[in-house]
Formats: C-alpha cells, structure tokens, sequence
C-alpha cells in the first residue's frame, strides 16, 4: 500500500521560511519519482520540483526558481521543499505526488499516489 504524508505548512508572514515535508511509503522509494505540486484557490493543479529518488535528480518548474530547493532523506523515506523568501502569491495547499516510472515530468496526470496535502498561508 502506498501512502504519502505531507507535513510542515503553516500561516506565516511574507519573507518567511518554511520546510515542506513529505513521507513516502512505498515498496519502491529508492527508483521512484517525487513531485511537490500546489493548487491556489481557484486555479488548477501545478507542478513545482521533482526528484527522482534513485539518483537524487532534479527537475523544477521554473529553472530561475531558486527558492524552493527539493531534496530528500533515503534513511527517512523522506522528501523536503525548502521555502525561501515567501510572498503572498505562494498561498496553496501544497501536495506531494509519487510515481514508479512516470519519467521527469511535473505533469500531474503522471502521477498516481498522492497525499492529502499541507496549506500555506503568507500574509503580507
């Protein structure tokens, strides 16, 4: 059974940090491909940072976004979305996604398992 659990969102104020964690629990953590997406409200489902597990890889949404650095702990089954600088538009329910061989993609429709998700709030 897999199962995904997000945690470390929260109300904050812009310019804050924040650490987004999401355990991964799943037959096949170390060859599996990590995504962190957010929907604001009213907007659809967009695609962040992702990792692939095996090889700790990288690929993120916006090249320029050094902001939001992902990473992961393979002792923890555990993988991290470093939040620098926050501003108000970053408000969402932040979602972690996870994929046996989906490829280096942050479309969400690759992505089979999901978790339940964690809101972020910055207020100016």
């Amino acid at each position: 059974q897999v199962q995904l659990v997000e945690s470390g969102g929260g109300s904050v104020q812009a310019g804050a940090s924040l650490r987004l964690a999401c355990i991964v629990s799943i037959d096949t953590y170390s060859r599996t491909y990590v995504g962190w997406f957010r929907q604001a409200p009213g907007k659809g489902r967009e695609g962040v940072a992702m990792i692939f597990t095996g090889s700790s890889g990288t690929f993120y949404a916006d090249p320029m976004e050094a902001r939001f650095p992902i990473s992961q702990e393979k002792e923890k089954n555990t993988v991290y979305e470093q939040k620098n600088i926050l501003a108000t538009e970053d408000t969402a329910m932040y979602y972690c996604a996870a994929e046996k061989g989906g490829g280096c993609t942050l479309n969400p429709d690759n992505y089979n398992y999901w978790g339940q998700g964690t809101q972020v709030t910055v207020s100016s």
